[in-house]
């Protein structure tokens, strides 16, 4: 059995580099993860005039209530999603004009319904080219809070964004949903904040959020269950493999955690205690059809091993990863044909087809950290496989192809 010691959270870390910024107080962050989205959304946050003090296994944050500490400040999101969306949210509590950019990627990624939802409560936001997208200027003068109506079919991150933003407002948020996707991020959300000190509730589709502030703690991350997918599909696709993650039990707050139930089903044996989880082989691959709206940022790896079941596989109800990264489900049906998979897809389905991949061929990653990870699994059953952008894993695992080279060559 190998032990994969999987990297913190990219999810739980941006929210709590978030909710110890506005938190009354120093924040100690313990095992952040340290990669190209949350030192993006650190350096934003100095910009902002916020404290940031790292050191190789603790970040120290010094909350500042009343918001940013500087009056105008020019923040680059880079390519983090979680950085485009939350920085300008937290800007908007306090008071000042801030400008916020990001790379030609997260530009071409959506913001509309955040934005909508910021400008219905009295923030002035203003879009410097294409509406709905970065670059963006927040001119702040303080949240009132109230009532709003919000769509988060495309991402959580909007709701995300907005729950975080209620306790720092002036009368607190109700916040009714018409759709939402991901939603166990948003569970991750409200467990974060609850325990900073927020009061939060969910009746049916609103969630109300009381005017409560924040209070500063130390702070655990937990490793990254999406990172952990492609050593968990590894273990899962290699007869006489298996992988323990340590740090993502039963108590886990990341629903891509449940992406092991979907290797369950399709004949892994898998083992999840108050410690750890545990896939091994059994040396059988089922076909199936599974929803992965609720984890879909694991759809990659799902379909990366798709081809080496004994039916078909259908992964249904993924419409929202066409505006992520890149549009990946069309990458990974792109990719598959390319090794000689027979592939469908439609608006929000791909169905994959049994077959054996053939290299050599390079895969067109499309900048996306997932699709290099995804791929890496079906590399070990198909020699020849290469990458157009390796690198591009640096967004939250730098030191992926070591770690996954190193578990490859471990028998």
């Amino acid at each position: 059995m190998t032990v994969i010691d999987i990297p913190g959270s990219k999810s739980v870390t941006a929210r709590a580099l978030f909710l110890a910024a506005a938190a009354e107080g120093t924040t100690t962050l313990l095992r952040p993860l340290v990669s190209d989205d949350t030192e993006g959304f650190a350096e934003g946050l100095t910009a902002l005039g916020y404290a940031v003090r790292r050191e190789p296994d603790a970040w120290h944050i010094e909350g500042r209530p009343a918001g940013p500490g500087v009056e105008t400040a020019d923040v680059y999101c880079r390519d983090g999603a979680t950085t485009a969306r939350f920085l300008p949210t937290l800007a908007a509590a306090g008071h000042g004009t801030y400008r916020f950019d990001a790379s030609a990627q997260m530009r071409r990624r959506p913001l509309g319904p955040l934005s909508t939802a910021l400008r219905d409560l009295g923030v002035d936001l203003r879009h410097g080219e294409k509406e709905g997208h970065h670059p963006l200027d927040v001119h702040a003068s303080g949240v009132k809070g109230g009532a709003l109506t919000l769509d988060a079919g495309q991402s959580s991150q909007y709701l995300t964004a907005l729950l975080m933003l209620g306790p720092l407002t002036a009368e607190g948020l109700d916040i009714t949903v018409t759709d939402l996707v991901s939603e166990p991020y948003v569970e991750i959300t409200l467990a974060m904040m609850r325990s900073f000190g927020a009061e939060v509730t969910r009746e049916g589709r609103t969630y109300r959020v009381a005017p409560t502030g924040y209070r500063a703690l130390t702070y655990g991350i937990e490793p990254d269950a999406s990172t952990a997918s492609y050593f968990f599909a590894a273990a899962a696709l290699e007869p006489g493999r298996s992988v323990t993650v340590p740090g993502l039990g039963t108590g886990a707050l990341q629903g891509d955690l449940a992406f092991v139930d979907v290797l369950r089903r399709m004949g892994a044996d898998v083992e999840t205690t108050a410690t750890g989880t545990t896939v091994r082989s059994t040396g059988t691959l089922r076909g199936l059809t599974v929803n992965m709206r609720d984890i879909s940022d694991t759809m990659p790896t799902l379909a990366a091993i798709a081809p080496f079941a004994d039916g078909p596989v259908r992964i249904e109800d993924v419409g929202n990863t066409r505006v992520k990264e890149c549009d990946r489900l069309d990458a990974c049906a792109e990719n598959l044909r390319r090794l000689g998979v027979t592939v469908e897809t439609g608006p929000d389905w791909i169905e994959i087809h049994p077959g054996t991949p053939a290299g050599p061929v390079e895969i067109a990653t499309h900048g996306d950290h997932r699709i290099v990870m995804s791929f890496a699994v079906t590399a070990l059953r198909t020699p020849g496989i290469t990458f157009d952008d390796p690198g591009c894993v640096k967004k939250t695992f730098p030191d992926f192809h070591r770690v996954f080279g190193a578990f490859a060559r471990t028998p």
